[in-house]
């Protein structure tokens, strides 16, 4: 093995190299570590406290009944579910980023959150079933992606310009939800504004099993692309001149990202900023160029579960919307984003 400053290259037999970042590694390595330990942390509070040790022992079919009932039918659907939103809205968010070349390139930006709002919406307004509803969230998140494209296109699609449509679609789309909410009787009103704020309240294996095989489908795609996403984010020109086919791989990427952002909503509502907020952190610790897919994922997850287990117990006697939790936290981390931007002179 030959070691650079911070790229390693492993020689395999047969003339395969294979090149990694140590950096990026041990970031992902850790964050794999942490998921793990707030997974299990996770299990075992609530109103009936497990240790570490009997939650792994449920988890593997060695403990009391009543402990292999309560982690495995009441509280692991509900981690489990929010490792799978974390990982897909971490994804589409690196990949929404590196496509646009812009830090604020998320669904929650460009519009695709707000689109898939307004669909399941729809459903509501219908009196349609949660399956419905969670159909309605990803045909909405599609229709915005389409609408936002379309738009944008002009012999390409820029990445600025991209942006610049996508903030105005959402803002037509909030307008849009905010009517349909008041088309909405009493209690399905209600009922939206939870889910709207996003949610895990009650998910269970029905919510969880669909979105495991979005992403069972879509993560391979995105994972494949990463070396030219990489090219990408160096710009057209230069990736037009490496043989990237740039507008196809940006159409087959903006639609995997388009579609994790939906399920992800059609599972938990549009959980803000997690999108966001994940590949940055990424970034900053592996201070690597790229999309860090495989470290903004498992970040991702670690900030869902971590979030979900304080809106669970932040407020004594009342459950936050984890919606609510990463709002406060996301926001607060695009403040000192900004902030730190405008003191570097870069905006």
């Amino acid at each position: 093995m030959t070691t650079h400053r911070s790229t390693g290259v492993l020689r395999l037999p047969g003339g395969i190299s294979l090149r990694f970042r140590p950096r990026a590694l041990a970031v992902a390595g850790g964050s794999a570590l942490l998921t793990a330990l707030l997974a299990v942390l996770a299990l075992g509070s609530g109103d009936y406290p497990i240790s570490p040790a009997d939650v792994l022992r449920a988890l593997t079919g060695g403990g009391s009944p009543a402990d292999e009932f309560i982690v495995q039918q009441l509280r692991l659907p509900r981690v489990v579910t929010a490792l799978l939103v974390g990982v897909a809205l971490a994804l589409a968010g690196a990949v929404f980023q590196t496509v646009v070349r812009n830090p604020l390139g998320s669904p929650d930006v460009l519009g695709f959150t707000q689109g898939a709002a307004a669909g399941a919406l729809v459903v509501v307004v219908a009196g349609g079933s949660s399956l419905a509803l969670a159909g309605g969230a990803v045909a909405g998140g599609l229709a915005s992606g389409v609408l936002v494209y379309a738009l944008a296109w002009r012999r390409g699609v820029h990445g600025y310009r991209l942006v610049l449509v996508g903030i105005g679609v959402s803002a037509i789309l909030t307008g849009v939800n905010g009517y349909l909410l008041t088309r909405a009787q009493l209690m399905d009103a209600a009922r939206a504004m939870l889910w709207l704020t996003g949610s895990l309240n009650g998910r269970g294996w029905e919510v969880a099993g669909p979105l495991l095989v979005a992403l069972a489908v879509l993560v391979p795609v995105v994972l494949c692309c990463g070396p030219a996403l990489r090219m990408i984010e160096l710009g057209d020109d230069t990736a037009y001149a490496l043989g990237v086919p740039v507008e196809r791989l940006r159409l087959v990427l903006l639609t995997a990202a388009v579609l994790l952002a939906s399920f992800a909503a059609a599972a938990a509502g549009p959980v803000s900023f997690v999108a966001l907020t994940a590949p940055q952190v990424a970034r900053r610790l592996t201070r690597a160029p790229g999309p860090n897919l495989l470290p903004s994922a498992l970040l991702g997850a670690a900030f869902l579960v971590a979030a979900d287990w304080v809106a669970q117990r932040a407020v004594p006697g009342h459950e936050l919307p984890v919606g609510v939790v990463t709002g406060v936290l996301g926001g607060g981390y695009l403040v000192w984003l900004l902030a730190t931007e405008r003191k570097a002179g870069r905006i």
